[in-house]
C-alpha cells in the first residue's frame, strides 16, 4: 500500500524522535520525545525548535514549563551553548505556542491522509465500528455533544478513550479544513501515536483536558511526568481494535 505524502511526513517524524538526550536542566537522559530542542538565532538569541531540524547546535530541556524558565533565570543556555546565549522571559510561552501549533499542523497532514473523523456523525460510525485511537473535543463546545461520544464509546467499548481537549472549535476547523469543528477522532494506529507524543509534550505547558471536565475524560495522565503515557495508550486501543 502506497503511503500518502501526509502520512509519510508524519512517520518520519515519529522515527526521528527515537533517541535520548540529556536535559541541561534535570541532567536526566530522556528520549526526544519528553524533551524540546533549542537552538541559537542569528543575533544569539535562543529560539524554541520543536521540531528539532534547525541547523546548529541545540540544547535540550525536559518539555514542561517549569523546566524551561529554570533554563532561562539560571542562564544554563549560556552554559549549554558556550556563548552569550539571551533567554528571552516569554520563551515559555513561544514554546506553548509552537508546540500548540505543530500539534495543529500534524492534525491537518492527517486529515489530508485520510486519517480524521470530523464532525459528530462520522465520530460516532467510527466509535461504533472500533475503539478510538484519539477522541478530539473542542475545549468550547456543548457538554451535551461530547458526553453524548463518551457514553457511546464507554457503552460500546467498556471504557474512554484517550482524549484532547485543549483547542478551541476556530483553532480545529483551521486545521481541518473547516469554519468550525467540535468533535473529531484519529483513525490511524501510526499517525495517532506520533501525535500523541507531541501533545504530549504540551501537556508540560497547558492543560491537555479542562478541569471542569468529569474524570471520565483523563484515561491519560497527560503532564504528569509521562509525556509518552498517551502513545502507549494509543498502542493499547489499537490492539484492542485488531481482535
Amino acid at each position: 500500500m502506497t503511503r500518502s505524502p501526509a502520512s509519510s511526513q508524519i512517520a518520519v517524524e515519529g522515527q526521528r524522535r527515537a533517541r535520548e538526550r540529556r536535559c541541561i536542566v534535570s541532567h536526566e537522559s530522556l528520549p526526544d520525545a519528553m524533551l524540546i530542542r533549542f537552538a541559537l538565532a542569528p543575533d544569539g538569541s535562543v529560539v524554541p525548535d520543536v521540531s528539532a531540524k534547525l541547523p546548529g547546535r541545540g540544547a535540550w530541556v525536559r518539555a514542561e514549563r517549569a523546566s524551561v524558565e529554570t533554563a532561562a533565570k539560571k542562564q544554563l543556555f549560556a552554559r549549554a551553548f558556550k556563548c552569550d546565549a539571551r533567554a528571552p522571559a516569554e520563551l515559555a510561552e513561544r514554546t506553548e505556542s509552537l508546540l500548540a501549533r505543530r500539534c495543529l499542523d500534524q492534525l491537518g497532514l492527517m486529515r489530508r491522509a485520510g486519517a480524521v473523523a470530523i464532525g459528530a456523525t462520522q465520530v460516532e460510525s467510527a466509535i461504533r465500528a472500533k475503539p478510538a485511537l484519539m477522541l478530539i473535543e473542542a475545549s468550547d463546545g456543548a457538554a451535551e455533544g461530547r458526553e453524548k461520544l463518551m457514553s457511546l464509546h464507554i457503552g460500546f467499548w467498556g471504557g474512554p478513550p484517550p482524549a484532547v481537549g485543549c483547542f478551541g472549535s476556530a483553532e480545529l476547523g483551521v486545521a481541518l479544513g473547516r469554519e468550525r469543528v467540535i468533535h473529531a477522532c484519529l483513525l490511524q494506529e501510526r499517525l495517532a501515536t506520533a501525535w500523541a507524543a507531541d501533545i504530549g509534550r504540551l501537556a508540560g505547558f497547558r492543560a491537555i483536558v479542562p478541569s471542569s471536565w468529569p474524570d471520565s475524560w483523563r484515561s491519560v495522565q497527560w503532564g504528569l511526568g509521562d509525556a509518552d503515557g498517551g502513545s502507549r495508550k494509543v498502542r493499547r486501543r489499537a490492539e484492542q481494535r485488531d481482535v
